[in-house]
């Protein structure tokens, strides 16, 4: 039987880590996971309404198949910018894609970014033509050099989201299996859908939790589903006003294609955690990282790709429902 590891969040992909920083008057934030070295990735981009940078890198038969780092900000359009300070903290160690190595040519940091928008929150965002995401970037980046536990609810890119009407968040879980794989899942959870039972305090993620990790609540045993019932859902969305946003990681010795499925497969996690999901006006991504190289077994590739897919889908849900439990609690 899989369980948790030993934080129950992304860091336990080795060679993994995670930084946060947010500026608390503009009520925005960025998160940044940086791999130590050059990790395998991929993209999935299921809703309407995306910002994002970098995405085309992670495509079949691109040039650069590794990334070093990926870049989850508010601010929407403007967060974009929050990568830029990344890319600069990762160049000035010499990291990054170099075609052809040469003195004086600096290396080219792989950096894929998306945002949320968090802009109508009522933070001040009278930043002119200095929004502070470069140097959000920056200090996330530095954050992440610590190696610490991921610190859930109301930090870093999560903490001026919503999630449905309640307060969003980062939030972060992961599974160990018996023969020893990693999986795990790390969101910013802004999204339109609700992420609880109507007139419930369970969340939809119920069926996945482990050990009470966020609350333990459920249904009434009588309770029926309503097709029609969004429960705590934003009542008036805007084009381009929610996203959810993940990343998703192995220790398995994924390729590039078998990246892209893992991280299709493990998308699903978000519709397992909120409803609905994927609207028009959502800019869900999740990106999926290949680290570490434990070995697959070339006899059960395949079936090892869908094992561990499910298991991240698994892993997504649960941290959905994690951050916006521990983000809950810190809003009373």
């Amino acid at each position: 039987m899989a369980k948790p590891g030993p934080r129950n969040d992304l860091t336990d992909i080795a060679g993994l880590r995670v930084g946060h920083a947010v500026d608390a008057k503009a009520r925005t934030g960025t998160t940044v996971v940086v791999t130590d070295s050059p990790a395998i990735a991929a993209v999935d981009v299921r809703g309407g309404g995306a910002c994002t940078r970098e995405t085309d890198v992670m495509n079949p038969g691109g040039l650069v198949e590794a990334v070093d780092a990926i870049c989850l900000s508010g601010g929407s359009v403007y967060g974009l910018g929050a990568a830029d300070g990344v890319c600069a903290a990762l160049g000035a160690e010499g990291r990054g894609y170099g075609l052809m190595p040469a003195p004086g040519v600096p290396n080219s940091p792989i950096v894929p970014a998306a945002c949320l928008y968090d802009l109508a929150n009522g933070g001040d965002k009278a930043w002119g033509t200095e929004p502070p995401y470069r140097q959000l970037g920056l200090e996330a980046y530095a954050n992440a050099r610590a190696g610490d536990p991921v610190a859930l609810g109301r930090v870093g890119a999560g903490l001026g989201a919503m999630a449905g009407s309640h307060p969003g968040a980062i939030g972060s879980a992961s599974l160990v299996t018996e023969d020893g794989f990693a999986v795990a899942a790390l969101v910013a959870v802004n999204c339109f859908g609700s992420v609880r039972v109507p007139n419930s305090d369970a969340f939809w993620s119920y069926p996945f939790e482990i050990d009470g990790e966020f609350g333990g609540a459920r249904p009434e045993a009588d309770w029926t589903l309503d097709p029609e019932d969004w429960g705590d859902a934003k009542v008036n969305p805007g084009a381009r006003t929610q996203t959810t946003l993940a990343v998703i990681a192995t220790d398995a010795d994924l390729n590039r294609d078998e990246a892209r499925r893992f991280c299709v497969m493990g998308q699903d996690g978000l519709a397992r955690a909120i409803r609905p999901v994927h609207a028009p006006f959502d800019g869900d991504v999740v990106y999926a990282l290949g680290a570490a190289g434990r070995q697959l077994g070339e006899d059960m590739r395949a079936f090892n790709v869908a094992r561990l897919g499910n298991l991240a889908a698994d892993c997504l849900a649960r941290a959905v429902a994690r951050g916006v439990h521990v983000a809950l609690g810190q809003s009373e």
